[in-house]
């Protein structure tokens, strides 16, 4: 079952040029370029705000304004960019690390603990041409109903292939605790799927 999660949830890498001309536009955009700096986001820009809407549980307008601040720190940091990895995975990277910032400032707000909770009633739902959701969006949704911190060990691991020692470093955390979340998310969401299957 979860490699159905890393198959149904990891997007397709962006077509749209080889690495010498994303070497180029990246280095044009280092220098202030603006055109170059919109090509990159044109190019990147699903794939970004796929991984953040992941980890912040498919709230779409928090999402879009995470995935916004992502490319402004990215238009920002660019200068330094050393092109020590691809430009791909520190943009990457970078998206990730912006949505888990932000989930760390809200973790101190109890409400939003579990508050996704709602989205899981939607799970099998008959949409309005009177057809039964499809796996794909009751993975999403399974996915988007975990608790924040459980979704984020489970996408971090799953789907990104983090290491327990990075994500447990990122979400200032134990590394036997971010083996206890995704324990706690895979359970979860077997539960959950299994119940509506």
């Amino acid at each position: 079952m979860l490699s159905a999660v890393t198959e149904i949830l990891t997007d397709p890498i962006p077509a749209g040029g080889d690495a010498d001309d994303e070497r180029a536009l990246v280095g044009a955009a280092a220098r202030g370029e603006m055109t170059a700096f919109e090509a990159l986001y044109r190019r990147h820009a699903s794939r970004v705000h796929g991984v953040i809407a992941r980890l912040v549980g498919g709230q779409g307008a928090r999402a879009e304004d995470l995935t916004q601040e992502a490319f402004v720190r990215a238009w920002q940091a660019l200068p330094a960019f050393r092109f020590e990895s691809a430009f791909t995975t520190w943009l990457h990277r970078l998206a990730v690390n912006t949505a888990l910032m932000e989930l760390r400032s809200r973790r101190s707000r109890p409400q939003d603990e579990g508050g996704d909770e709602d989205a899981f009633e939607l799970l099998g739902t008959t949409d309005s041409a009177g057809h039964t959701t499809a796996l794909t969006m009751d993975l999403e949704r399974a996915v988007a109903s975990l608790p924040p911190r459980a979704r984020a060990v489970l996408v971090l691991y799953d789907v990104e292939g983090w290491k327990h020692e990075e994500i447990a470093d990122e979400l200032g955390m134990a590394v036997g605790s971010s083996k206890a979340q995704l324990h706690r998310a895979r359970s979860l969401l077997r539960e959950r799927l299994g119940a509506h299957a």
